[in-house]
């Protein structure tokens, strides 16, 4: 497991490359799955990027396919109101609700297209380090110094929530004179508590950390970088693979009669 906002500990062609160039990329080929409405061609790139990402970013399985099913809810929503909203042949009547071919077909399609692109959003997480993030688009996307500090500051508030969220949750424990060796309290005072008390210790934390950057003058004028982020040619030969495979696999499946678009519907 990796903290909140962190990358996975280990070196991979993924975490190698420009967090901007990935983002831009990730951007692109979301935008390119809108199009479609076939179950075909997104399953054919789930069917591409799943491996290639285990592969290039070193994540293992178990890890992908769990944060993956995180986004298995909206897809199976969006399968079943598609399944029963649209017009067209009746295939099936689920509790009196008439179950349409084309409804399916859409509903497949939106199901596979929100895996797809879950699993690339967990794979840009899993692989891109949220300061070096925030670096690589000051630097190469002309991002303001303010914006970018301030979302650093955000990154280091989320990395800590888990820790103080153990720490409040012991201190209560220990408070607590039912308390026994080994467990927490979990009734819903306690939770309630400890969610004031760590929502209390975060906005003193993002106080602490406005004054000091206010102080440090934030803004006023021209920054360096402490760790700048390389962008070289090997940054645009993985933007040009990734991106023709994605056209590649499009265009495969229009020759071969299977790619619909929303004009069709």
């Amino acid at each position: 497991m990796t903290a909140l906002g962190q990358a996975l500990p280990h070196d991979s062609v993924l975490h190698r490359r420009n967090p901007t160039v990935k983002l831009a990329v990730f951007f692109v080929v979301s935008v390119v799955v809108l199009v479609p409405v076939d179950p075909w061609t997104p399953l054919a790139l789930l069917v591409v990027a799943a491996p290639a990402v285990v592969h290039a970013g070193r994540i293992p399985w178990p890890t992908l396919g769990r944060a993956a099913l995180l986004f298995g809810p909206f897809a199976f929503s969006l399968l079943a109101v598609n399944a029963v909203t649209r017009d067209g042949p009746v295939v099936a009547e689920v509790l009196g609700l008439e179950v349409t071919r084309t409804g399916l077909t859409v509903g497949v399609a939106l199901a596979l297209r929100t895996v797809l692109v879950g699993t690339l959003a967990v794979a840009f997480t899993l692989t891109t380090d949220g300061a070096r993030l925030m670096t690589s688009l000051h630097q190469h996307a002309r991002l303001g110094a303010r914006p970018t500090f301030a979302v650093l500051a955000g990154y280091r508030v989320l990395e800590d929530l888990p820790g103080r969220w153990t720490t409040i949750r012991q201190a209560q424990s220990v408070r607590d004179p039912r308390h026994r060796r080994g467990t927490l309290p979990r009734d819903p005072g306690s939770l309630s508590r400890a969610a004031f008390a760590l929502l209390v210790v975060a906005l003193r934390q993002g106080e602490r950390m406005a004054i000091a950057m206010e102080t440090r003058g934030l803004g006023s004028g021209p920054r360096t970088v402490h760790r700048p982020v390389a962008l070289d040619r090997r940054d645009a030969v993985f933007a040009a693979l990734v991106l023709g495979v994605c056209l590649l696999v499009v265009l495969v499946t229009w020759r071969a009669g299977l790619l619909r678009t929303w004009s069709t519907v």
